[in-house]
């Protein structure tokens, strides 16, 4: 269990095995974050790989004092996971891309009155950003049909109200141009200062990302909604899971700040980890533990950078070999450099980042999950 929990610093802890391939950027951004002042601990995840001045893929502990810069410009993105009323089998993947052509224009009149009562019920009093709930955005985000292709621990999997036969879906996006408007007023007036807990701007930080936060899990519903009513399905939320906020928690006794960047929480019950598009997704159990300062992989990890993965892919793939991947699923994304960036071989395996949480002590895997279509885009997509 040692093996997959590394001691870098006296206040940094990696949790991966040394087999893992983690980039030493990661390393050395987690390591100057952890000398933030008021900073107390770090984690980084399997996952870890570097961001923009903040490692991606890690937890960062804080006393008296946030950071909004670490949180970044996605406040609340996460993962929805639905069931939903289509039986995998019986899937006819050419009639599903058919239905999913204008899956990304704005949410037309006769969404308003489940947008308005969705705000309501989460206290979302924001309209500037309206038009853009029930989208998807660019990056990494997804929205994926998925089987489930093995049950590992059927109580739990009978627990969540989960049938194999039934074609999941799981969406991944957060609050798109809210979270960015946040962070942007933020580092006008702070640059990328954090906030004492005592100040009148951290209140005000706090509200506006907590509500950014609810405005993520609204958006990813209607995703998952709109996805269902395209293909003429229903379904149910299983679960969804914030991994970019921050949040008051009381760790090894000490009163704090937990700063989650693309870290999954281990104290909010089944949570999935995703893979690329070409390869298994995860439903685990977490193991609650402050070693990892209750946190886990938001996914596979990027192995290689953005910019890159055209020049990579282009000598062994044409482009249309893009648009299936080794299990046979589908690929649904008409922008070209996203087509690249977020290949599977740009990410590391999934199961070697499970397998490190599992040696770790942190996941218990309830299912394993395969592809079967995965949505980007149908063309030129905003972040």
């Amino acid at each position: 269990m040692d093996n997959c929990v590394q001691t870098i610093t006296k206040s940094v802890c990696l949790i991966a095995s040394k087999k893992t391939w983690i980039e030493d950027l990661a390393i050395q951004q987690l390591v100057k974050t952890s000398q933030l002042n008021g900073m107390h601990r770090v984690a980084g995840m399997p996952d870890l790989h570097p961001g923009r001045g903040y490692p991606i893929g890690a937890s960062f502990f804080s006393k008296d004092k946030i950071y909004p810069a670490l949180v970044g410009n996605d406040i609340g993105c996460g993962m929805g996971f639905w069931q939903t009323s289509l039986v995998a089998s019986k899937v006819n993947l050419d009639k599903i891309v058919k239905k999913l052509a204008d899956i990304e224009t704005a949410l037309d009149k006769s969404w308003l009155d489940e947008i308005a009562i969705g705000k309501a019920n989460k206290s979302i009093t924001t309209h500037q950003f309206d038009h853009s709930l029930g989208t998807i955005g660019g990056g990494n985000h997804f929205a994926e049909f998925q089987a489930i292709d093995e049950v590992y621990q059927q109580d739990s999997f009978n627990e969540l109200g989960l049938d194999k036969k039934r074609l999941m879906l799981l969406v991944h996006s957060g609050s798109r141009g809210l979270g960015q408007s946040i962070l942007m007023d933020h580092v006008a007036i702070h640059n990328h200062d954090g906030l004492e807990t005592i100040d009148n701007d951290f209140l005000d930080y706090m509200a506006k990302h907590d509500e950014a936060v609810c405005w993520a899990e609204l958006n990813r519903s209607l995703i998952a909604k709109r996805f269902m009513k395209a293909v003429k399905a229903s379904g149910e939320c299983i679960l969804d899971v914030n991994h970019n906020l921050v949040s008051a928690k009381k760790i090894d006794g000490i009163e704090g700040w937990l700063h989650r960047k693309g870290a999954t929480p281990s104290d909010n019950g089944y949570v999935v980890i995703p893979g690329s598009r070409g390869d298994y997704s995860y439903l685990v159990k977490p193991i609650a533990s402050s070693k990892s300062l209750f946190s886990l992989a938001h996914g596979a990890g990027r192995k290689w950078k953005r910019g890159e993965c055209k020049g990579r892919l282009d000598k062994k793939f044409k482009r249309e070999d893009l648009y299936r991947t080794s299990f046979g699923s589908r690929v649904i994304c008409g922008n070209k450099e996203l087509l690249y960036d977020e290949a599977p071989q740009a990410y590391k395996k999934c199961e070697t980042v499970i397998a490190d949480m599992q040696e770790a002590g942190l996941i218990e895997l309830v299912a394993r999950l395969r592809p079967v279509l995965t949505f980007k885009t149908h063309g030129e997509c905003s972040s």
